[in-house]
C-alpha cells in the first residue's frame, strides 16, 4: 500500500468526528462561562484561554481527552498565590489539586473528557517566566500564526505516529516528544514524511533553530543551559531562544523511535499508527516452549499519580532490571504505566550458568578457608580465589527474596508493594 494512501486512511481514523468535536466544544464553552463568572465576581485580574491541541486544532482521536485551560494572572499577584486563586475561580467545580512546581487542577467534565486548569503568569518577556507554563500563551499564538490548513493534518498524523509508538509526551516516564515539539518539527520539515525521514537519519545530535535566533550552532551550544542540551535533538524555542523544547527527549526513547521510523520507511503500513499491546499470554507460552521463565508483577507507589508516580515506578523498574541481570539473562522485558499509582512489569529470563564470585587472596589463609568451605567449586586466578556459582532460585523466588532483603531500599524509592501476578 502506497504511503500517500496510508496517510489518507490514518487521517480519517485519527480525526475526532464532527459529533465528538461538537460535544467537546460545548463542554468547553459551558465550563469557560462558569469559571469566567467566578473570576469576575471575585474581581481577580486574569484572563482565561484554551491551550494545547484543542487551541491549535491538532487534536487526535483518543479514548480520553485532556483539555488545557490556562488562567493567565496579572503580574501584580505573588507567585505563591496563583494556585490558590485558581482554586477560588474553580469554586463549585469538583477539582482535584495536582501538586507540582506550581499546583494545577484536574476536573472531570464527563466520561472521557477532562479539563486541566493551569495557573500562569502574564509576562512581557520570556525571561520573566517563573514556570515553563508561563510560555504557553506564546506557544499557542506562534503555532496559530504559523500553521494553517493542510499542515495541521500533517501534525495530527505525526502525533498519532509518536503516540502509537510510545514516544509522545515529555513526562519523565515517557521522555518523548512534547506536543509543541512535534508541531515545531512538522513546521520545520514541512510534512510528516519529511519529519520521519529526518529522524531516521539523525546520527549523534541534531540542532534546529527555526527562526534563526542564533548566529550558528556553536552559539546555541554556548547560550543554552548545559543541563538542557542532553537530548539527541536540540530544538530552539521560537518564542524563547534560550530554551530547548525537546530537553525531555531521552536517547533511549529516541533510538527506539528512530528504529521505528526506519522500519516504517522500509515497509509502511497502518500498523505503525496503532498502539501495540504486548500479548502476555502468547509471551508466556513462548517462554515455556523455549525453556525460559516468565514473570508478571504489579509495582505500586504511594506518590501522586501522574508524572511523579510514573517517574518513581520507571526508576524502580530500571533498577530491578539491573539487579536481575546479575543472575539472569533477560530475553524480554517491559514496563506499562497505568497513569495511576501502579505499573505492570514483565520479564522473560534464563538463569545464568557462568556466574563467578571473587574471593580473598590465597595468602589470607583464614578467609580463604572460609570461602572455600562456603562454595563447592573454587579456583585460583592471579593469586585470588574465585567461586563458580549456580543460580538455584526461580525468578519469582529471586524477586521475593530481593524484596525481603531490600525493604529499606524500597522505602527510599517510594515503592509500597510488589505483587507477582503470574509466573511459570
Amino acid at each position: 500500500m502506497a504511503i500517500d494512501s496510508i496517510l489518507k486512511q490514518v487521517l480519517q481514523e485519527i480525526k475526532p468526528s464532527a459529533a465528538e468535536m461538537k460535544e467537546i466544544n460545548l463542554q468547553v464553552k459551558e465550563f469557560l462561562a462558569r469559571i469566567e463568572k467566578n473570576r469576575k465576581s471575585q474581581k481577580i485580574n486574569a484572563e482565561i484561554f484554551i491551550g494545547g491541541s484543542e487551541a491549535k486544532e491538532t487534536m487526535i482521536k483518543k479514548d480520553s481527552y485532556d483539555i488545557d485551560v490556562f488562567v493567565r494572572f496579572d503580574k501584580k499577584y505573588k507567585e505563591e498565590l496563583l494556585s490558590d486563586m485558581t482554586e477560588k475561580i474553580l469554586k463549585g467545580e469538583r477539582a482535584e489539586r495536582i501538586h507540582g512546581s506550581r499546583d494545577y487542577f484536574k476536573i472531570k467534565a464527563k466520561e472521557g473528557l477532562f479539563f486541566e486548569v493551569i495557573p500562569v503568569r502574564k509576562i512581557g518577556n520570556p525571561k520573566e517566566a517563573e514556570n515553563i507554563t508561563d510560555l504557553s500563551y506564546s506557544h499557542v499564538a506562534y503555532i496559530k500564526k504559523k500553521m494553517k490548513g493542510e499542515i495541521l493534518d500533517q501534525v495530527m498524523i505525526a502525533k498519532a505516529f509518536c503516540y502509537a509508538n510510545r514516544a509522545y509526551g515529555a513526562e519523565s516516564y515517557v521522555q518523548g516528544f512534547s506536543g509543541y515539539g512535534i508541531e515545531l518539527l512538522i513546521l520545520y520539515y514541512k510534512s510528516f514524511l519529511g519529519f520521519v525521514k529526518a529522524m531516521a537519519k539523525v546520527k549523534d545530535r541534531e540542532i534546529i533553530d527555526i527562526e534563526k535566533q542564533h548566529k550558528n550552532k556553536s552559539s546555541i551550544l554556548m547560550d543554552l543551559n548545559s543541563a538542557k542540551l542532553q537530548s539527541p535533538i536540540i530544538l530552539v524555542d521560537p518564542t524563547y531562544k534560550e530554551r530547548n523544547v525537546l530537553a525531555a527527549l531521552s536517547y533511549s526513547t529516541f533510538r527506539d523511535f528512530q528504529k521505528t521510523c526506519r522500519e516504517f520507511l522500509k515497509g509502511p503500513s497502518m500498523d505503525f499508527f496503532r498502539q501495540k499491546t504486548v500479548d502476555l499470554d502468547k509471551m508466556k507460552k513462548k517462554a515455556k516452549k523455549n525453556g525460559l521463565e516468565f514473570l508478571l508483577a504489579m509495582v505500586s507507589t504511594d506518590r501522586q499519580a501522574g508524572d511523579i508516580a510514573g517517574s518513581k515506578l520507571l526508576k524502580f523498574y530500571k533498577h530491578l532490571k539491573q539487579e536481575m541481570a546479575m543472575y539472569f539473562d533477560i530475553k524480554a522485558t517491559g514496563f506499562e504505566y497505568s497513569k495511576e499509582k501502579s505499573a505492570r512489569v514483565f520479564f522473560v529470563v534464563r538463569k545464568k550458568t557462568d556466574l563467578v564470585a571473587p574471593g580473598p587472596s590465597v595468602k589470607d589463609k583464614k578467609n580463604a578457608a572460609r570461602f572455600s568451605a562456603k562454595h563447592k567449586t573454587v579456583f585460583v586466578k592471579n593469586g585470588l580465589l574465585y567461586a563458580k556459582l549456580k543460580v538455584e532460585a526461580t525468578i519469582k523466588e529471586f524477586l521475593e527474596n530481593w524484596a525481603d532483603q531490600n525493604d529499606g531500599k524500597l522505602e527510599d524509592m517510594d515503592i509500597t508493594r510488589i505483587d507477582v501476578i503470574e509466573n511459570q
